[in-house]
């Protein structure tokens, strides 16, 4: 049964090419396969699940993403293990992308993961079982 599992996320981006660059590589990393194509779109699913981008339009563009605002603050991620949070961490890494909580990691959230962000700054969280 499905009911009251997560359908789909749906994201607007500032820059439809960068972002799919970055959620694509991320997303397959997790298990994820292409799902959808389109001009101003893609998306990626696993099991009965799918993520979304689509490009912002440019007349709201104006004001950028920020996560203290009402909205979206972060989405998690379940791992399926210690050590692909940190295969993940150091692939990460190796693509410069910007990592959270350096200070406490692999503990920042209490769970062992790795916490980073989207080119939008949309914080993402891969969380380990614990």
């Amino acid at each position: 049964m499905t009911t009251g599992l997560l359908h789909h996320v749906e994201i607007y981006v500032s820059d439809l090419s960068r972002s799919v660059e970055f959620w694509g590589w991320l997303l397959e990393e997790l298990g994820y396969s292409i799902y959808q194509s389109w001009d101003k779109g893609r998306s990626w699913k696993l099991g009965e699940t799918y993520i979304v981008l689509v490009q912002t339009e440019a007349r709201f563009l104006d004001v950028p993403f920020h996560r203290c605002r009402t909205g979206l603050n972060h989405l998690a991620f379940h791992a399926r293990s210690r050590e692909q949070v940190d295969e993940l961490a150091r692939k990460l890494q190796g693509r410069n992308v910007n990592l959270l909580y350096l200070d406490k990691h692999p503990f920042a959230g209490g769970n062992y993961g790795v916490f980073f962000e989207d080119p939008d700054r949309i914080k993402i969280e891969l969380v380990a079982p614990k």
